[in-house]
């Protein structure tokens, strides 16, 4: 007699073997035709709706899929490399997960018919570190003294595909000048991005320094210069403000005249403050805290100009580019802890009115302020710069670039193919079917333009196999190009991240024999309508 024992809670959902690891591979395959679409200079947008209404315009694959809300937790794999490649690169989302849903697509046959996962993950791992060897060796360094020329083309490249393609060249020309002006470091957070709605897109520019939207302000504040000279720069995180009293504070006073003094203590200790400031010699004041009114006149009074409310960012990429610190309290402003510019003035740009401080001594930030008609499109523009910004530090971090259009994908996928042919085993079917995999780069470049898959890539093999190296896909004359002659450029780091992210993926997900889903707990769950006291509302 057989003892059923059960060990999982009742509802627990548990499917294991060949059939739930195809299930998974189908998801996978389901995420990957949602950003199938977007690859490539031809790709086409997507409008993505959240659940209170906002609507995104984007074709970054990144961003597709966290909107997507993805619960499935095989697919879910996908979106995080996706998430990583965007992290870590910030350019070729999109190819990450057709890559992975590709490699899944080849070896569901395999997976179909019993094969082992472990034989396949085996195969992948051995592919990939050739993969890894051959781009080593066919990844060509940056020449040092054209350094800037070839940092736009690798900017163009990764703009050719976004919404502003257009532009690409007003803007690439502008994301490596951005680029140029940061630290070693290259900092992500020292390039600020202001929106302002209205003008064309040709009306955006780039600020050597830091620009931010005027904060909130007082009366008096329109009595305040807008246009100092080498003004000194007092940054404080201060606040400038008669406090309103607590509520819950009590103070017991027996006399007017006590009250008095305690009334005249408040303003002293705010004049106090204000009077320290003036003498310091700063002309700009900017705070993270409020500027009440009465500083704001007292200010004014002064020749000075001040900003309460700055953002914390704002007030960081301020002293990054000025000098001076952020101080706490106003006893110690000495020379050294002022910031200093060569020009400051607020200017008016479409509807809203902009701090500008230019001709900064340690400039080593910058700022983006972009134009443009409907919000989601300034957003995309946003997303696509970023993007670009990304693939030019990565391009002068790792100063190595190979052709894109698909040039690379065919290059390895012929040397993958060529290798399968000298292995016996299962291990040469695998590897083919990781060859072909690869092919999906320029297959997919091609459907988005609306071109003959079948004839193109026929030519590219032809054309890889009598050596050929950096033939790709040519989207402007429906035919095939060297691309590296084309300038298609993107760093040599875009694709080893996503060649490795993907068969990553695809090992992680064909490793999975077992998937268990556990109930929903309803001890922590709300209590159900009408459930409580009473008899609850009639309907």
């Amino acid at each position: 007699m057989i003892i059923k024992i059960i060990l999982l809670k009742e509802g627990t959902d548990s499917s294991q073997g060949i059939p739930q690891l195809v299930s998974n591979i189908s998801a996978c395959q389901v995420i990957a035709e949602a950003v199938r679409t977007t690859l490539g200079p031809r790709g086409m947008d997507k409008l993505i709706v959240d659940g209170r209404g906002k609507a995104t315009i984007s074709n970054d694959g990144a961003t597709i899929l966290k909107l997507l809300d993805v619960v499935h937790p095989a697919a879910k794999t996908l979106v995080d490399i996706a998430k990583s490649q965007d992290a870590e690169v910030g350019d070729g989302t999109t190819s990450v997960t057709l890559l992975a849903a590709e490699f899944l697509k080849q070896v569901k046959p395999y997976v179909e018919e019993g094969l082992h996962p472990q034989i396949i993950i085996r195969a992948f791992r051995t592919a990939t570190q050739l993969v890894w060897a051959v781009l080593i060796n066919l990844i060509l360094p940056l020449c040092p003294r054209e350094q800037r020329k070839l940092l736009e083309k690798c900017a163009m490249t990764a703009l050719s595909s976004k919404l502003i393609s257009q532009q690409k060249a007003f803007f690439a020309k502008m994301v490596v000048d951005a680029v140029m002006m940061l630290d070693d470091l290259l900092q992500l957070k020292m390039i600020g991005i202001k929106k302002v709605q209205g003008g064309a897109l040709e009306d955006s520019q780039l600020v050597a320094g830091v620009a931010f939207k005027k904060t909130f302000s007082y009366a008096g504040f329109e009595m305040q210069p807008k246009k100092y000279h080498n003004p000194k720069i007092a940054l404080l995180n201060v606040e400038l403000e008669l406090k309103a009293e607590k509520d819950n504070a009590e103070i017991r006073v027996h006399t007017v005249e006590d009250y008095q003094a305690i009334v005249d203590a408040e303003w002293n200790i705010l004049y106090d403050k204000l009077e320290k400031i003036h003498h310091s010699g700063a002309k700009v004041v900017l705070s993270k805290l409020p500027i009440g009114d009465v500083a704001t006149q007292y200010f004014a009074d002064r020749d000075m100009f001040c900003a309460g409310r700055v953002p914390e960012e704002d007030l960081k990429r301020t002293m990054m580019a000025c000098g001076g610190s952020i101080q706490t309290s106003v006893n110690a402003l000495s020379a050294d802890v002022l910031g200093r510019c060569q020009v400051f003035e607020e200017t008016q740009i479409g509807g809203e009115r902009y701090n500008f401080f230019t001709g900064c001594p340690k400039a080593k930030t910058c700022t983006f302020i972009l134009r443009g008609g409907a919000e989601q499109f300034m957003e995309e523009t946003e997303r696509s710069l970023h993007d670009a910004i990304m693939i030019v530090r990565r391009a002068i971090k790792n100063d190595s670039v190979v052709a894109g259009g698909g040039a690379i994908e065919m290059e390895l996928s012929k040397y993958l193919r060529d290798y399968s042919r000298t292995i016996p085993g299962k291990q040469q079917l695998l590897i083919g079917a990781y060859a072909k995999a690869l092919e999906i780069i320029p297959r997919q470049l091609c459907d988005n333009a609306g071109f003959d898959a079948t004839n193109i890539l026929n030519k590219l093999r032809a054309r890889h196999a009598q050596g050929g190296t950096w033939y790709g896909v040519d989207i402007n004359n429906e035919d095939i190009a060297d691309n590296f002659e084309a300038f298609v450029w993107e760093p040599a780091m875009v694709r080893i991240n996503a060649l490795t992210a993907a068969s990553e993926a695809a090992c992680l997900i064909v490793s999975v024999d077992e998937t268990i889903k556990n109930p929903r707990s309803t001890v922590d769950a709300p209590p159900a309508a009408g459930r409580g006291r009473g008899r609850g509302r009639p309907h």
